[in-house]
């Protein structure tokens, strides 16, 4: 029995925009403060997640927002001929300015504007909300380049994302402003429906999380989601919830796994052993269970 078109209706609606813009324009401020002390260096604010996507759903509350020094870079040269891997390494030059010297100096501004309760998480710093401002995390990173060419410094070709480093020293390379470009164009090419059945996915994930249809959100995260839904192809979303739903799952039902790319279009979106891509058991778990779920339910 599939869920009713109506309940997915309700699901698609797009959760309160206010409070999170008002987080993010209130912590942007703060960040970009000229008595910070790392305002003498180059670096940019924005918005990622689900607030910067347009895909939140009423449930989400936390705002993602990166601090990302831009003076300095690491670099990904794997892809670079020989001869452009020797013209690179010929023009290497060490910064004196790192990601550990920024983080250390974001960290302490931000407990000084918004006190202790500010603490230091595994890849981002919390920053808990009051007033109208609502929980925020704060990744700190520095700009990568992934190089596909290099003659010299002002003649080269790159991807450009970001980096950072887990408090365990795992890296983490990720290309938020490729995904969300990505995804806007995925919503133009469907007539405007890809992002509410994102919401749809979302909401009918912590249905079956509740439902015990799943053991928890952490099977399948809303990045991997949005990433599952931007491989399917676009005349698969139609203007029926429930047909649109049933045509993108019997397309990763026998689709080949290996071709499916996250939404930045950069990383695999299924591969074991990686931070950045969804393992094969926990997408497995999650395109059975939403079956199963889907077949039985009765909302």
């Amino acid at each position: 029995m599939a869920i009713s078109e109506q309940q997915l209706q309700t699901w698609s609606h797009q959760g309160s925009m206010r409070g999170s813009s008002e987080t993010y324009q209130t912590i942007k401020a703060a960040l970009e403060d000229r008595r910070s002390p790392y305002a003498g260096h180059h670096f940019e604010v924005f918005l990622q997640g689900s607030y910067g996507n347009d895909t939140n759903i009423y449930a989400e509350s936390d705002v993602d927002i990166v601090i990302c020094l831009t003076e300095v870079f690491d670099t990904d040269i794997g892809g670079l001929s020989p001869a452009d891997k020797a013209a690179y390494e010929a023009g290497y030059s060490p910064a004196t300015y790192g990601f550990h010297e920024f983080k250390a100096e974001v960290f302490r501004w931000l407990q000084w504007k918004y006190g202790n309760g500010v603490n230091l998480g595994k890849k981002a710093i919390f920053v808990p909300g009051g007033n109208s401002r609502r929980d925020a995390d704060v990744v700190v990173c520095i700009e990568h380049r992934r190089y596909a060419s290099y003659q010299s410094s002002w003649n080269a070709q790159y991807h450009a994302g970001i980096c950072f480093w887990k408090t365990d020293g795992t890296q983490i390379v990720n290309f938020p402003k490729q995904h969300r470009k990505n995804l806007t164009r995925k919503h133009q090419e469907t007539s405007s429906r890809f992002k509410a059945n994102v919401r749809v996915l979302k909401n009918m994930r912590k249905a079956m999380v509740n439902h015990k249809f799943l053991a928890d959100d952490g099977v399948a995260p809303s990045y991997f989601l949005e990433g599952m839904l931007y491989n399917v192809p676009s005349h698969h979303f139609v203007n029926s919830f429930q047909q649109t739903f049933e045509n993108y799952l019997n397309y990763l039902w026998h689709c080949n796994l290996t071709q499916l790319t996250c939404a930045n279009g950069l990383h695999p979106l299924i591969r074991d052993g990686y931070q950045v891509c969804w393992n094969n058991n926990d997408f497995k778990a999650f395109i059975q269970s939403a079956w199963h779920y889907w077949n039985t339910s009765s909302q």
